[in-house]
């Protein structure tokens, strides 16, 4: 009753200044900090009890965290699975699993998901949430939803109407201002040969999200600087990208060792096979979904209650590379699953345009935004790939963060996994680097070898 009497004073302060354009009405919004979460969640629990209440989410580190280090102890390393689904079984279970994941269990007879009780764990800072009950009355999109404005440091649709606002609060969901990672990416064939296919150090920032920025036109951008294997080592790349997709679109630049010089890079987006996962995934399949949204129809489909990777401690920190990697799939021991409230977005490739996935469905969780499951389909609508974000809440900050994610390719055989940092030093939050630093000259001093 605290939690939601603090948050509805932080929204009230703000809500009456939203004037026209609105996304939905001052009155609707009167629902943040009441029956919905600060950030348009639920706050009340699932009928069955399965998914509990909201109350403030997980703000307390272990004892065991140290201050600053990027690798977070789980919070909930004792707790056993409450029960374990199977191929043997699923159809008790169909509908709350994905078709990716009904899929996994049919193609590869070890597959199981042990689901363990839920936490809803999200949360975020004061900012956050008063932000948000301001953008609810005045953020708008624009270019038939793939711009967006009239919203900074909170999220824009909590209370979406279509599923380009959805989408968009995926996009710029809240992982923190600036964080660092030393990661590494994986793939694994049909045959089970294990192939590290990128590693290096990754620099990543939300201006958006950085109250000090109030003009920020730019809601996402990262650098990465590869260090191996030996054959891609030196190697840099850098993406920006816009709030207006309209009229400024992605910038990327790419610098190869053996040209010595940056250069711009507009292929890094959509479809393009992704250097990063070996070419198993696209570049629009990092994080799920990343960048401009103008090659599909984005449909709001509602909620859904559905097991996914949730608070998944044990796998992105505390499992090495060699253990987690079995053929044909992650490792089951090592992945937590819990049942949770997701937004269903489909997509749908527009008339004109190409993309190797002709639909797409994508799961976000209602209590973080970020997207925590997707299904792409191929030209023939044929299931072609299943992918899951690994979700693991920064406690200290406190922050969603979802960017250890795999992708399973199901014609192939194959799966990949990106971003994984347990072995590395995990992510660390980190000051915004400056604007001459996010420069492609400072891209190409970055990356010679």
């Amino acid at each position: 009753m605290q939690f939601r009497k603090a948050l509805m004073a932080g929204a009230v302060a703000v809500l009456f200044c939203g004037v026209g354009h609105a996304s939905v009405s001052t009155e609707e919004a009167h629902k943040l900090g009441t029956t919905l979460t600060g950030v348009g969640a639920e706050v009340a629990g699932s009928s069955d009890g399965a998914i509990p209440a909201y109350t403030g989410g997980l703000t307390s580190a272990p004892a065991s965290f140290k201050a600053g280090s990027g690798i977070r102890p789980d919070p909930f390393a004792n707790e056993k699975p409450l029960f374990s689904i199977d191929a043997k079984n699923m159809d008790k279970y169909a509908a709350n699993l994905t078709e990716g994941t009904r899929a996994l269990m049919k193609k590869y007879p070890g597959y199981h998901v042990d689901v363990y009780p839920t936490h809803r764990t999200a949360a975020f800072p004061k900012f956050v949430i008063e932000n948000t009950a301001k953008c609810a009355v005045e953020a708008k999109t624009a270019a038939s939803g793939r711009s967006m404005s009239g919203c900074h440091a909170g999220f824009p649709f909590p209370m979406p109407q279509s599923g380009f606002e959805a989408m968009w609060n995926h996009l710029v969901r809240f992982n923190g201002v600036a964080y660092a990672a030393k990661y590494r990416n994986y793939n694994v064939d049909a045959s089970g040969g294990v192939a590290l296919t990128t590693e290096g150090n990754a620099a990543e920032e939300y201006p958006y999200w950085d109250v000090s920025r109030p003009d920020a036109d730019v809601y996402w951008q990262q650098r990465l600087l590869y260090t191996g294997p030996a054959r891609r080592a030196g190697e840099a790349m850098q993406i920006v990208d816009p709030l207006n997709y309209e009229d400024k679109g992605r910038h990327a630049w790419q610098y190869l060792p053996g040209q010595r010089r940056v250069k711009v890079a507009p292929d890094l987006a959509f479809d393009t096979p992704n250097p990063g996962s070996g070419g198993a995934s696209t570049f629009d399949d990092v994080f799920l979904f990343n960048g401009s949204m103008d090659r599909y129809d984005f449909k709001l489909v509602g909620k859904k209650e559905i097991f996914v990777p949730y608070n998944a401690y044990k796998m992105a920190y505390d499992t090495k590379a060699q253990d987690l990697l079995k053929p044909n799939f992650i490792n089951p021991d090592d992945v937590r699953w819990e049942r949770h409230r997701v937004w269903v977005v489909e997509a749908t490739l527009v008339p004109g345009k190409r993309h190797i996935y002709s639909k797409r469905t994508f799961y976000l969780d209602e209590d973080s935004w970020a997207a925590v499951a997707s299904d792409a389909y191929d030209a023939r609508g044929q299931l072609f790939r299943t992918g899951f974000a690994y979700i693991t809440p920064s406690y200290e900050v406190p922050a969603p963060i979802a960017d250890l994610h795999g992708i399973y390719d199901l014609i192939a055989g194959s799966y990949s996994l990106t971003a994984f940092t347990g072995e590395t030093g995990g992510f660390r939050y980190t000051k915004p680097m400056t604007e001459r630093d996010w420069s492609p000259a400072s891209l190409a001093g970055s990356g010679i070898r």
